[in-house]
C-alpha cells in the first residue's frame, strides 16, 4: 500500500440553494420534483450462481470509456431519479453503466427465498464478472447510494487483492448499521422507516406466495424487520449478528481501490459521526468529500447537478480510462 494520499482531487465547492435550509429538504424533495430521463438503454437479466436472476439496466454509450455499476439504497431501484441522473450524466460523459436492481427491486420477483441486504456482496461479484467478460477491454467503475454504498465498500475490502473495479464513489453510506438503524425509529425520521417498512413488508407477503414457511414480521421498525426477517432469512443469528458482520464502517481500512466518499455533515439518516474518521484518513486509496449541507443522498445544488458532475469528474480523473480505451 502507498504511504500518502495520492494527488488530491478538488471538484468544485458544493454550494447549496437558498431554499433548501434543512437536510430533510435535501433529502425528500429530490425524489418529488425531479424526474430525470435514462438515456437509451435496454434492460437485461443475468443468472446467478443460486439460481436466481438480476436486472440490470445497460446504457452504452458510443467509444466508451469505461462501464460503470450503479447500486441503489434500501428499497430503491435502478429507476429512483438519483440513477436515472447520474446514468445520463456518464452518458453525456462518454461512460457506460449498468444499474442494478437488487433481488425483488426490479419489475418482476426473484426466484429464491432471500431477498437483498446491505451486506450481499455476492450479487456484485456476479454483474462486475458479467461486466468483465462482457467489456473485457473497458475498465469497470461503480457507484454505490447508502445501503448500496455500505455492501459496495464491503465488496471492495473482499476483493482487495484484484483489480475488478478500478475506481469507486460511495455516496451517504450508512458506516454503522445498528446505529443507523436504530436512528431510523426516531422522531421525524420514523417517516422514512415507515415507507421502507411499508414496502419490505408487501414484497415479504408476496414472497410469501412462493415460501409459505417465511419469517413472519410483528414489529414496527427496520431493527425488528432485519430481526425477524432479514437476518434468518440470509443466515444471520440475528439483527445485531448481520449489523455487526456488514457493516461497513469494519472494511475502509483494507479497502485498496481509489474510493471517493460523498457525505453531507447534515444527513439526517447515516450521520457522519458513525464515520470510523481515522480509518478514513489513514488510507491512502481514500477521499473524502464532506458537504456542509446535502441531506442524505440528496445535494440540491445551484447550479443544479453538483453531484453527478462530481462523481463524473472523479471517473475521469482516472488517467487508465483513456489508455483502457484506446483502440
Amino acid at each position: 500500500m502507498p504511504q500518502q494520499k495520492a494527488e488530491q482531487f478538488t471538484p468544485a465547492p458544493f454550494q447549496s440553494p437558498w431554499w433548501a435550509v434543512h437536510s430533510h429538504i435535501h433529502t425528500i424533495v429530490p425524489s418529488l420534483l425531479y424526474n430525470p430521463q435514462k438515456p437509451t438503454y435496454k434492460r437485461i437479466e443475468i443468472n446467478t450462481p443460486d439460481g436466481d436472476f438480476l436486472e440490470i439496466d445497460l446504457s452504452i454509450a458510443d467509444s466508451t470509456k469505461a462501464v460503470v455499476a450503479l447500486f441503489h439504497g434500501l428499497e430503491g431501484s435502478s429507476d429512483r431519479h438519483y440513477v436515472n441522473s447520474v446514468m445520463s450524466a456518464l452518458y453525456s460523459s462518454g461512460f457506460s453503466s449498468a444499474a442494478l436492481n437488487f433481488r425483488g427491486c426490479g419489475n418482476k420477483l426473484n426466484r429464491n427465498r432471500r431477498f437483498y441486504h446491505s451486506g450481499a456482496t455476492d450479487d456484485y461479484n456476479t454483474l462486475i464478472r458479467w461486466l468483465l467478460s462482457t467489456y473485457p477491454d473497458k475498465n469497470i467503475y461503480a457507484v454505490g447510494y447508502s445501503l448500496g454504498a455500505n455492501a459496495l465498500v464491503k465488496f471492495l475490502k473482499e476483493k482487495r487483492e484484484s483489480t475488478q473495479i478500478l475506481r469507486a464513489v460511495a455516496v451517504s453510506p450508512p458506516y454503522d448499521l445498528r446505529r443507523g438503524s436504530l436512528r431510523l425509529h426516531q422522531g421525524f425520521n420514523r417517516l422514512y422507516e415507515q415507507s421502507f417498512l411499508k414496502t419490505l413488508v408487501e414484497k415479504l407477503e408476496k414472497k410469501r406466495q412462493q415460501y409459505p414457511d417465511l419469517p413472519t414480521f410483528t414489529g414496527d421498525s427496520i431493527y425488528e424487520f432485519d430481526d425477524q426477517v432479514t437476518a434468518p432469512l440470509h443466515g444471520f443469528n440475528n439483527a445485531d449478528d448481520y449489523y455487526r458482520k456488514c457493516s461497513s464502517k469494519k472494511f475502509y481500512k483494507e479497502v485498496q481501490c481509489p474510493l471517493l466518499i460523498i457525505h453531507s455533515k447534515d444527513d439526517p439518516l447515516c450521520p457522519l459521526e458513525y464515520a470510523p474518521t481515522k480509518d478514513l484518513n489513514d488510507n491512502p486509496y481514500i477521499q473524502t468529500i464532506f458537504t456542509k449541507s446535502g441531506g442524505h443522498v440528496g445535494f440540491i445544488s445551484s447550479p443544479h447537478g453538483w453531484l453527478n458532475r462530481t462523481i463524473v469528474q472523479w471517473f475521469e480523473h482516472d488517467d487508465s480510462a483513456v489508455s483502457a480505451s484506446s483502440p
